[in-house]
């Protein structure tokens, strides 16, 4: 942010420079897109960010939570923000279920939809967000704390652990994403053939990382190795 403090001078910078930058944050494929979206909002919106949620959905790497996370709280719009604090509140307080399943549904959001109002929309969804970060917690719910305790459908039914099975995330370590965040780093620093091996020396991973990073446009071949891209 301090260094690139808008979307104009986002646009403007190596996108090598961005993906450095980006390092240790994941996903580098995040920073791709938000430098794509930066060029897009300079080619399209002289530079200002769109408040219109549908053209926010037409940004490189914006979807459905991000387009309107971003018209609610920059620009005050009643849109339906559905984060994993927001769907926990709702699942257990208007429908009794202690957890949410890992895709969001129809019937979640048109629920949610009918909660929000035009007036209060942006507010209801930072306070609701809120209260699932810091009150009606995944594992450790502080309901004598919650101000919908009276009306709680999932407090009323004894707080049932009655919600779909939650999917554990594979482990990191050893892992095809931690090969490839060991290979992007030593791209910055040292794409030669020799530093890429050392930085990952399971020969088979190394190749298949090396592969997704190259299909995905994070590295570029050199002539002598690994590059990040330019542009």
């Amino acid at each position: 942010m301090q260094r690139w403090p808008s979307p104009a001078a986002l646009a403007r910078a190596p996108l090598a420079d961005v993906l450095r930058a980006w390092q240790g944050l994941g996903y580098p494929r995040r920073a791709m897109r938000l430098h794509a979206t930066a060029q897009a909002i300079v080619a399209d919106w002289n530079g200002q960010v769109p408040a219109d949620e549908s053209a926010l959905l037409a940004l490189p790497g914006v979807g459905h939570y991000t387009a309107a996370a971003v018209a609610a709280f920059a620009f005050g719009q009643p849109t339906v923000v559905l984060d994993t604090n927001i769907r926990r509140v709702i699942a257990r307080a208007w429908t009794g279920q202690a957890s949410v399943p890992g895709h969001l549904t129809n019937a979640e959001r048109e629920l949610a939809s009918s909660l929000v109002s035009a007036k209060t929309g942006a507010r209801w969804s930072a306070a609701v967000m809120e209260l699932g970060a810091v009150v009606c917690t995944a594992r450790a719910p502080k309901c004598e704390q919650c101000p919908l305790a009276a009306s709680c459908q999932w407090l009323s039914a004894g707080r049932p652990q009655n919600g779909p099975p939650i999917r554990r995330q594979p482990s990191f370590e050893g892992s095809d994403r931690q090969a490839r965040g060991a290979l992007l780093k030593s791209v910055a620093d040292d794409g030669s053939i020799s530093a890429i091996q050392a930085a990952w020396p399971i020969a088979d991973q190394r190749e298949r990382a090396l592969a997704s990073l190259l299909a995905d446009g994070l590295v570029a071949r050199t002539h002598d190795g690994y590059a990040l891209p330019t542009h």
